[in-house]
């Protein structure tokens, strides 16, 4: 895994990842290994699509085979929506961040993010 330099920036592109939320653990944004890039996720919003019923969202960043939590098992209510990051989040080579319902069809995200190179 490794941590390009991000002074020495060649190309900024941006761009918005959008997911159905299910009950398995799936990547919304995956910075491959080897890509010589890092990616600035500076927004991700988990909405409950659910008109009556409150969901749980989990998110976490991937690296090395194992989950670092963002946030575990957080109730999103009815019709309501989750600002998951306070501060932008970097992803370096290899990472992935990933989303968790306890329900299926209940969530949805939206997730912004800039590739750097």
């Amino acid at each position: 895994m490794s941590n390009p330099n991000i002074v020495a920036v060649s190309t900024i592109n941006g761009n918005t990842a959008v997911q159905a939320v299910g009950t398995s653990a799936t990547a919304i944004v995956t910075n491959s290994a080897a890509s010589g890039k890092s990616y600035r996720v500076t927004l991700l919003i988990v909405s409950n699509i659910d008109g009556t019923s409150s969901a749980e969202a989990t998110v976490d960043l991937f690296r090395s085979s194992t989950a670092y939590h963002i946030a575990k098992t957080v109730v999103v209510p009815a019709d309501a929506s989750l600002d998951v990051l306070s501060k932008p989040l970097y992803l370096l080579e290899g990472d992935a961040l990933r989303l968790t319902a306890n329900a299926t069809s209940d969530l949805e995200a939206v997730c912004s993010f800039e590739e750097i190179s």
